[in-house]
């Protein structure tokens, strides 16, 4: 008999005969069973079973299926992906569709040919692995357009993803993060995911150009129009259209301008300074600030309903501190490509500077480990570079991860076991099973960690 462990089934069933038949016609699964809504609930989380067959009708009151849908709901919510098989009476139509528009996988009829069930639960069982391994691989993976973006960080990851699949709408994308985590990179990715990609690109920067001349760089304007207008000038809003316009810190965007901007973004039409025909401009537009633009709202500096035109969509991109291993990843790949463009040859760094450069904070975000590492490719003596080199103290490398896997293991056990003992009152039973666990492990592993 082969040692491999077997898939689990859940059958939450009340009638004795029938769960006891179910178990004996699928015993190629790990059959649990459970009685009622909380038995059931108890079993998904301690064994989070890929499949799970269920009748409606459940204690304390088996005549009725409001508890059948209650656990269905609540077995989704735990774990979506689980495939729930739903039995249902004779002529229950309207039951089995309610059950499939709450997300049953199927329903079958009582009395049923257990061939048949057997049929649908093989193939649950196949479609959730597949659709696991889909998972797994996608979570590994970033879009064609951000492959340049060098990361393992599953934060970063997902709105990597989160570009992906907002890029193909018209829209509006508002970028929040940081100065230097890459909020133009991913502006780019946006229009080179979208159908505008061979388009211009238009980038201005909000905080970068004086108050007095915004206005004709974004807008635009007439010959004559002001002392110098020696020749009509179209805006940046106007230069991209058909393309994506990323307006780059627009928390710093003047209050005059953000009012004429509203009416932009709902008419789509601009005039010129010293113009008076509507323009009608075809754009999508990206913004990217590193400010709380919540916070000037309330502060009286940032209009909300501009706000709420721009944040069709909103995107956080996390710092680099908060992407761990990041920094060090990042830190290898500018020293290849410095030591290339400036003719170092083959570079690498030491482990104090490696150990020192997961320490820091990185207040500048990649932008700042970026000039950091060319400014000491450029500088050092030798071809290995050291923490002095980084301009590192090394003061700080005890603060760097400690890359034990067991000593993280048991913090991460230990943090889960006190944080469920609290929500429980201190109740084992009912703590064991918030975490899928049984009571003499959930006793093991608090001796373990001498939590009394």
């Amino acid at each position: 008999m082969s040692s491999e462990k077997l898939p689990n089934l859940l059958v939450v069933e009340d009638d004795k005969a029938l769960q006891k038949q179910i178990r004996w016609a699928f015993d190629q699964y790990e059959a649990l069973t459970a009685e009622d809504r909380e038995g059931a609930l108890a079993q998904v989380r301690r064994h989070q079973p890929p499949v799970v067959t269920m009748d409606l009708g459940l204690p304390p009151d088996a005549d009725s299926v409001s508890e059948g849908f209650k656990l269905l709901e609540e077995i989704l919510t735990l774990a979506p992906d689980t495939k729930v098989i739903v039995l249902t009476g004779q002529n229950d139509r309207a039951n089995a569709l309610r059950a499939i528009s709450l997300g049953a996988y199927d329903f079958f009829a009582k009395p049923f040919e257990i061939e048949m069930l057997g049929l649908t639960i093989d193939r649950a069982f196949r479609l959730h692995e597949l659709q696991k391994e889909n998972q797994r691989l996608q979570s590994m993976q970033q879009p064609d357009v951000l492959s340049g973006l060098i990361t393992r960080d599953p934060a970063l990851l997902r709105v990597c993803r989160t570009i992906e699949k907002v890029s193909v709408s018209d829209a509006t994308v508002l970028l929040l993060g940081e100065s230097g985590t890459g909020k133009e990179i991913m502006a780019r990715a946006v229009h080179e995911s979208s159908t505008r990609r061979g388009e211009r690109f238009v980038a201005i920067n909000c905080a970068a150009i004086p108050e007095n001349l915004l206005e004709s760089e974004l807008f635009g304007y007439e010959k004559g129009a002001f002392t110098g207008a020696a020749r009509t000038t179209p805006g940046k809003i106007e230069t991209a259209n058909g393309g994506t316009l990323m307006l780059d810190e627009i928390g710093d965007l003047p209050h005059p301008l953000q009012a004429k901007l509203l009416r932009f973004l709902q008419e789509r039409v601009v005039e010129r300074i010293g113009g008076r025909q509507e323009i009608p401009v075809n754009v999508r537009i990206v913004c990217a600030t590193h400010q709380n633009l919540k916070g000037l709202i309330s502060d009286g500096r940032f209009r909300e309903d501009l706000y709420y035109r721009l944040a069709e969509i909103v995107v956080n991109i996390p710092p680099l501190r908060d992407r761990p291993g990041d920094s060090a990843l990042l830190a290898h790949a500018f020293v290849r490509r410095f030591a290339a463009e400036q003719n170092r040859g083959a570079m690498t760094m030491r482990e104090d500077a490696v150990r020192a450069i997961e320490a820091h904070d990185w207040p500048g975000n990649v932008r700042e480990l970026e000039n950091c590492i060319k400014r000491a490719v450029i500088m050092a003596d030798g071809n290995q570079l050291t923490a002095d080199d980084i301009g590192l103290s090394e003061a700080g490398v005890q603060d760097a991860p400690v890359l034990d896997l067991r000593h993280a293991r048991d913090d991460a056990e230990r943090r889960v076991i006190i944080a469920a003992l609290a929500r429980a009152d201190g109740n084992v039973v009912r703590a064991a099973d918030l975490i899928g666990v049984s009571r003499p492990t959930l006793y093991d592993l608090m001796h373990r960690f001498g939590l009394k």
